[in-house]
């Protein structure tokens, strides 16, 4: 099929592949009889491999049971719009996987879970992996991306790929998040009207809408946690290193990483300890060369919190009152949990990167995608970032209806990676964040770990002036490549609001342990109530 003729249908033929196999689960409920939908909301993993074990739940089953809520709320209904694909093959794995279990029993610690991820993430399948953008439609990549066959060696279900911002939220400078050329405008599920943040969208609305078990996002500063924030979830964005970035579209290998989205902890560390491991592919990877995989769910502790010193980085408070006072209210619970509280402990290089990580980033960008592109499928007719900027201006209309493209354009303008310019702005950034900001903050105060807000309530999704951020804290452990965990932490007028957690690199074990003290003091998460 020639290229225009399969961008003109392309979009279509995905829409009615998902809907026959969407519409084919509703003649399949009866498969589900026994098991009462309801009892399957907000389930954790644990429950449900317990099920699939004990022989009261299949895989199919609940791959059935995700698909209806997907039809019911994803494509109709309130149309959150945070799936890009089904996997048309997801019913038959369940069927492997269920005869496997009753063969020689669970397979491993996520066995028969249907997981959704992220669309920039490389499956080697019947699924295509396009970055939300319709100029890499129909993409199908050789291989699966090293994440993904970790999971599929740990049992789960690739149950589809989650919408995101497409490009990963690097396009314009204006945009929307959550706005795909593929997948469209993903909803907050708490409020129709508001943004799911991104660029990790589908992901976020869809754990948080019950319409998968778990699934993976990516972040390069704010991706991960930004979405977990507004959508009222558990977001783990990993130590850069510790998880592969091998066969995920890139922005930043400075920065990148994949990372689990959980409406426990629990299922967060699970998650993770399934996804991290060494990866001889990915550079960064080379950090945990020789450390033995770690099941972090060991660290999950009710008591993590005690004599625990928490700093408290008061230089990102201030945006909003209300926020505010949830985190004043955290603190105090900090406090009863014997947590020792150091307050303030500011980073104080906030801010002093700010430029500099911008320039690094489309410096990163433009010399990760063009290798990225070189390699990806001929189908898909693009190969450099010229190529794509050229594919959206031919395709305006359809590509370009609300933002342009400015980042494009000026991160193919750069250099390579052997500029001055690049090296000088990579080296303040890790200084600044990491050394400078993080370490010395940490080392001054004896801390244990930082908290901050991690955002602010969902604004109003805006396609002519875009978005609409009040305010964060992700940048300095995105920038310095270290972990940041946050944990739904209230609501400020029905719209929920994180507490982030971070640290030092590889402080991943820490982090759990005060993060699940925390959750289980508090269980602020909320299911979403689809609001006008």
């Amino acid at each position: 099929m020639k290229r225009r003729e399969f961008f003109k249908i392309g979009s279509l033929g995905s829409t009615l592949m998902a809907s026959r196999l969407l519409s084919g689960s509703e003649a399949g409920l009866s498969e589900i009889q026994s098991v009462n939908s309801v009892s399957l909301i907000e389930k954790d993993i644990n429950f449900l491999v317990n099920k699939i074990k004990t022989g009261k739940l299949t895989s199919r089953q609940l791959c059935k049971f995700y698909l209806d809520r997907i039809r019911k709320m994803d494509k109709t209904g309130p149309a959150l719009n945070s799936v890009l694909e089904i996997n048309p093959d997801v019913l038959k794995i369940a069927d492997e996987l269920d005869r496997k279990f009753k063969d020689q029993g669970l397979t491993g610690p996520l066995h028969g879970i249907p997981v959704l991820i992220k669309g920039n993430i490389d499956t080697h399948d019947k699924m295509t992996t396009t970055a939300g953008s319709l100029a890499l439609e129909g993409s199908i990549p050789p291989e699966d991306a090293f994440i993904v066959k970790k999971l599929r060696e740990a049992g789960a279900v690739i149950l589809g790929k989650a919408n995101l911002s497409e490009w990963a939220n690097f396009r314009s400078t204006r945009s929307s998040s959550g706005w795909s050329s593929q997948g469209g405008q993903t909803k907050n599920p708490y409020i129709l009207d508001r943004n799911p943040c991104g660029s990790s969208s589908g992901s976020g609305v869809a754990v948080s809408a019950n319409l998968c078990a778990i699934a993976i996002g990516t972040e390069t500063d704010g991706s991960i946690v930004c979405p977990s924030n507004a959508n009222g979830i558990v977001g783990i964005k990993p130590t850069i290193g510790l998880v592969s970035r091998n066969g995920i579209i890139p922005i930043s290998h400075s920065q990148d990483t994949a990372g689990p989205m959980a409406r426990t902890v629990s299922d967060a560390v699970i998650l993770l300890t399934v996804m991290a491991g060494f990866d001889q592919e990915d550079q960064a990877s080379g950090k945990i060369r020789n450390v033995k995989p770690i099941n972090y769910t060991k660290f999950l502790d009710n008591n993590g919190l005690n004599k625990k010193r928490i700093g408290v980085a008061r230089n990102y408070f201030g945006f909003h009152e209300k926020v505010d006072d949830l985190m004043e209210d955290a603190i105090k619970v900090i406090k009863k949990m014997g947590g020792v509280i150091v307050d303030p402990a500011n980073i104080e290089t906030k801010g002093k990167f700010n430029k500099e990580e911008y320039d690094v980033l489309l410096y990163e960008f433009k010399a990760g995608l063009n290798e990225y592109l070189r390699n990806s499928p001929p189908e898909t007719g693009v190969k450099t970032l010229t190529d794509l900027i050229g594919f959206n201006k031919k395709y305006k209309n359809k590509m370009m209806p609300y933002f342009e493209q400015e980042i494009f354009i000026m991160a193919e303008k750069k250099g390579p990676l052997t500029d001055k310019k690049y090296l000088q702005a990579l080296k303040k950034c890790k200084e600044l964040a990491g050394k400078n900001g993080i370490d010395a903050t940490m080392y001054k105060y004896k801390l244990d770990a930082i908290i901050a807000p991690t955002g602010g309530p969902a604004w109003k999704t805006d396609h002519v002036n875009g978005d609409h951020f009040g305010g964060g804290s992700s940048s300095a452990a995105a920038v310095a490549g270290y972990p940041n965990i946050t944990v739904p932490a209230g609501f400020v007028h029905e719209l929920p609001v994180g507490i982030s957690f971070f640290g030092k690199a590889f402080t991943e074990p820490a982090l759990i342990s005060i993060a699940y003290a925390y959750e289980q003091a508090t269980k602020h998460r909320r299911p979403p109530q689809f609001r006008a």
